[in-house]
């Protein structure tokens, strides 16, 4: 009898579905094919007889609260092994698409949150831009990983509705962060061939430049990718031994081990790399046995597009793009500053503007080559934030 690997039945499976997708007009919003969880094959071994079974995931559509004294309805949760082996066939797939964008070239952003999206208003204006007289389509697409174990209330509207794609439950300081944001590349990757850079956000962050501005430095540097990658940091080893001392071997050597902001912009290139990954994920998925020191979002693609460095690609910046102060006192807590409505004005935003990025360890201003880059983006922001950058956001944050 002739048996058809799960693994392969789940790439097949989900290539028909998007067959219909990659026929159509590219739109702005998704199909429900895009969307749909994974179906697998089971055949039973004792018999003839193959039956075909749809996994349950816990739903991706954001949930509202339940009536006060309500109970949530208990969702089936799927064993880790057929977790994984989903995100392993959705990987598959992205890692065969094509790494140089169509055009025109647009940009993905992509949000990971289990929250509900506090300064969405302030993105609404953001992504309210004139289209110019050739221009057909918008230049960007938006992508939401919702964590399905939380509410969301008020739920995901304008702008940001329908752009959650299938989502699971993610924990701080866990490898299930580097999962989501894995995710995230890999629709964003089949979704839109002409999605050239793929920056990852929190709901946190805010845009300290318009659109038009944004735009144009993405997308004409859309060959290069900015994320931060240190190597002198003083917690590094203790880091690197989280799992156990020589766990990471013979992957990840300490001199290879990176550390940096997971807040990154990766061209399409880039991003299929990461979705490809098979050799360092096995050992960041690991549980660490001293939780305190263990943070592998921060570790992970900064040491893979790090290594990408070694051996001679030169189209990784080691700088992020987006701005976040650790030098408040709370810092050596494991959280940057978080900014407070009294804090925001307009001094404020022309302060992180004119605040030079730190490329790699040889720090801001130390940047061996002749190009520098802005900082586009800013966190963290909290909800109560909303009123004063909105005052401020016509006339100072998208007025460049």
């Amino acid at each position: 009898m002739f048996y058809v690997p799960i693994s392969l039945f789940c790439t097949l499976l989900l290539c028909l579905h998007l067959a219909f997708f990659f026929s159509s007009t590219t739109t702005n919003t998704y199909l429900p094919s895009l969307c749909s969880p994974i179906s697998k094959t089971t055949t039973n071994t004792t018999t003839t007889t193959t039956t075909t079974t749809t996994t349950k995931y816990p739903s991706s559509k954001p949930k509202t609260p339940p009536p006060k004294g309500a109970k949530y309805e208990e969702e089936e949760v799927v064993e880790e092994d057929d977790d994984e082996e989903e995100d392993e066939a959705l990987f598959r797939l992205a890692s065969l698409t094509n790494p140089n964008p169509t055009t025109p070239k647009k940009i993905a952003f992509m949000f990971l949150t289990t929250t509900p999206l506090p300064l969405s208003p302030l993105w609404e204006l953001f992504f309210q831009t004139p289209k110019s007289p050739n221009q057909t389509q918008p230049l960007f697409n938006i992508y939401i990983h919702a964590d399905p174990s939380r509410p969301y209330d008020p739920p995901f509207s304008g702008v940001f509705s329908g752009r959650v794609i299938p989502s699971k439950p993610t924990r701080r300081a866990d490898p299930s962060l580097i999962s989501a944001a894995r995710r995230l590349l890999a629709r964003a990757l089949l979704h839109d061939p002409s999605n050239a850079m793929f920056v990852l956000l929190s709901p946190s962050c805010i845009p300290i430049r318009s659109f038009p501005f944004i735009y144009e430095t993405l997308a004409n540097c859309s060959t290069k990718s900015f994320i931060e990658i240190l190597s002198n940091e003083t917690t590094l080893r203790v880091r690197y031994d989280a799992r156990g001392s020589g766990t990471m071997l013979p992957e990840v050597r300490f001199d290879s081990f990176r550390v940096g902001s997971q807040f990154f912009a990766l061209s399409r290139r880039h991003a299929r790399l990461v979705v490809t990954d098979t050799r360092l994920w096995p050992k960041f998925k690991l549980p660490c046995k001293n939780v305190y020191t263990c943070y592998p979002e921060e570790h992970y693609f900064s040491t893979l597009l790090g290594m990408e460095m070694e051996v001679g690609d030169d189209t990784c910046v080691p700088a992020t793009l987006t701005h976040v102060d650790w030098s408040w006192r709370g810092s050596k807590y494991g959280h940057p500053r978080t900014y407070k409505p009294e804090q925001v004005g307009p001094g404020l935003i022309r302060g992180l503007r004119s605040a030079r990025p730190r490329y790699g360890d040889a720090g801001a201003g130390n940047w061996s080559s002749s190009e520098e880059y802005p900082f586009l983006f800013a966190r963290k922001f909290s909800p109560m934030c909303l009123e004063p950058l909105m005052r401020i956001a016509s006339d100072v944050i998208f007025r460049d």
